[in-house]
C-alpha cells in the first residue's frame, strides 16, 4: 500500500508542474527507442530486409560491433518508453479524481486517437510502429489502473506469468531445433526505391508487420500497470522512501538484468524473444531508478545536455515520429538513399546517422517549445480529445 505522504507529496508535485524527471526519462528513452530502429532503416532492403538477412552470430570484428551495438540498445529502451507511459496514465488518473471528474471518462477516446495515429504511422512511415499497441495497451489499462492494489498484483502476476512461460517455451524450443545454415536471403535495394510500394507492401501485409503487436500488448499490460504502481510508490520523488526504492530498481536492473540480457543477446537468433521482450524490462527498471536519481542531484544545474533530453521528452510523441520521418528520408532509395551508399560502413556511419537525427530532434523540441507548450502531434492529441466549451453569452457573463 502506498503510504499517506507519498500520495500527498505525488499530489502537490504534480500540481506544481511538470515532473522534470519524467520528461528527462522520456527523452532518454525516444532517442534510445531510435537507437534500435535505426538498424533497420539503415539496411539497404530496409525493415523487410533486415529481418531477411538478420545477423544472429557474427564472424569479424565489423559484424560483433554492430551485434554488440544492438545488444545494448535492443528492448531495453521501448521497455523504459512502455513504463513511462503507464506512468502518464496514472497521472491522467489522478488528475481526473483531483477534478472530480469520472474515470476513465473520455480516456478510451484519447486512446482511440492514438491508436488512429499509430496507424498512419505505421502506413506512411515505418512498420515498427508502437503506436497501435500502446492505443489498444491503454484503453485496457484505463479500466485496471483504479483498481485496488490486489486486482493489479493479480492481473500483473498472471499476465506477467503467463507471457513469461509462453516466450520461455517458444525459446526452449527454438533452441532444441538443429541449426539450419544457409545462404542469406539477398534482399534488393529496390524494397525502398518507391514510398508508394512501401505504402502498398505495408497495407497488403497488414497483419504479417504488425505480428509484433501480439507480443508487445500482454507486456504493456504489465508494463503500464507497474509504471502506475512505481509513480505511486514515490519513485520519483527525492524521499527516503524513493531512495530505497530506486536502489532495488538499480539491483534488479543492473546486477541482475543486465548480465543475463548480456548473455542472451550474443547467444545467437534462438534467444531472440527472451534478449527483446523477457529481460530488457529488468534492464528498463534500473535505468528509470538510475536517471531519476542522476536527475533529483541535478535539479539546480539544467545544463545543456539535460535540458536538451527533457526538450525531447515533452514533445515524446512528435519525436518519435520526426525521429523515424527523417531516418526513412535519408537512408531509402526514394530519399537519399544512404543505406545502399554505406552498405560497406556498418556500423560506423549507422552511429553518425543516429547522433545527427538525435541532434536534430533536440533542436526541433527546443525551438518548438520556445513558441508552444506542446509538441505539434500533442496539440494535434490534446485538442481532438479535449471537449470545447461553449463560449459564454452575454446573460452568463
Amino acid at each position: 500500500m502506498i503510504h499517506q505522504t507519498s500520495a500527498v507529496t505525488a499530489a502537490r508535485q504534480s500540481r506544481g508542474g511538470r515532473i522534470p524527471s519524467l520528461d528527462l526519462l522520456r527523452g532518454v528513452a525516444i532517442l534510445g527507442t531510435f537507437g534500435t530502429n535505426v538498424f533497420l532503416f539503415a539496411h539497404p532492403g530496409g525493415p523487410t530486409g533486415f529481418f531477411q538477412d538478420f545477423i544472429g552470430t557474427a564472424t569479424g570484428f565489423a559484424e560483433y560491433a554492430e551485434l554488440g551495438l544492438r545488444v545494448i540498445s535492443n528492448g531495453k529502451f521501448l521497455a523504459l518508453l512502455t513504463i513511462l507511459f503507464g506512468v502518464g496514465l496514472e497521472l491522467q488518473y489522478q488528475s481526473a479524481r483531483r477534478r472530480g471528474a469520472s474515470w476513465p471518462g473520455r480516456y478510451p477516446l484519447r486512446a482511440g486517437i492514438l491508436f488512429l495515429e499509430g496507424v498512419a504511422h505505421y502506413l506512411l512511415v515505418f512498420e515498427g510502429d508502437v503506436l497501435m499497441a500502446y492505443g489498444l495497451t491503454s484503453l485496457l489499462v484505463a479500466y485496471l489502473v483504479g483498481r485496488s492494489d490486489r486486482v493489479v498484483r493479480t492481473v500483473v502476476a498472471v499476465v506477467g506469468g503467463a507471457y513469461a512461460t509462453l516466450l520461455l517455451a517458444l525459446t526452449a524450443f527454438l533452441v532444441s531445433q538443429p541449426d539450419v545454415s544457409g545462404e542469406p536471403v539477398p534482399v534488393s535495394p529496390a524494397a525502398t526505391a518507391s514510398w508508394p510500394g512501401q505504402v502498398s507492401l505495408r497495407l497488403n501485409e497488414f497483419l504479417t508487420l504488425r505480428a509484433e503487436t501480439v507480443l508487445i500488448v500482454p507486456s504493456a499490460v504489465v508494463l503500464f500497470l507497474l509504471g502506475s504502481r512505481l509513480r505511486r510508490a514515490g519513485v520519483f520523488e527525492d524521499t527516503a522512501q524513493g531512495g530505497r526504492l530506486r536502489a532495488r530498481l538499480l539491483v534488479l536492473g543492473f546486477a541482475v538484468g543486465l548480465p543475463l540480457n548480456l548473455l542472451t543477446g550474443f547467444s545467437g537468433p534462438d534467444w531472440l524473444l527472451v534478449d527483446r521482450y523477457l529481460l530488457p524490462p529488468l534492464v528498463a527498471l534500473g535505468l528509470l531508478a538510475l536517471i531519476t536519481h542522476l536527475s533529483l542531484r541535478m535539479r539546480d544545474r539544467p545544463g545543456t545536455v539535460r535540458s536538451g533530453l527533457i526538450a525531447v521528452g515533452r514533445t515524446a510523441l512528435s519525436c518519435y515520429v520526426l525521429q523515424n520521418l527523417l531516418a526513412g528520408i535519408l537512408c531509402y532509395g526514394w530519399g537519399f538513399g544512404l543505406a545502399e551508399q554505406f552498405a560497406d560502413a556498418r556500423p560506423w556511419w549507422i552511429v553518425g546517422l543516429w547522433s545527427f537525427v538525435g541532434l536534430v530532434n533536440v533542436a526541433f523540441a527546443v525551438v518548438w517549445l520556445r513558441h508552444f507548450d506542446r509538441g505539434p502531434l500533442e496539440l494535434l492529441m490534446h485538442r481532438l480529445h479535449t471537449p470545447r466549451r461553449p463560449t459564454e453569452t452575454s446573460e452568463q457573463r
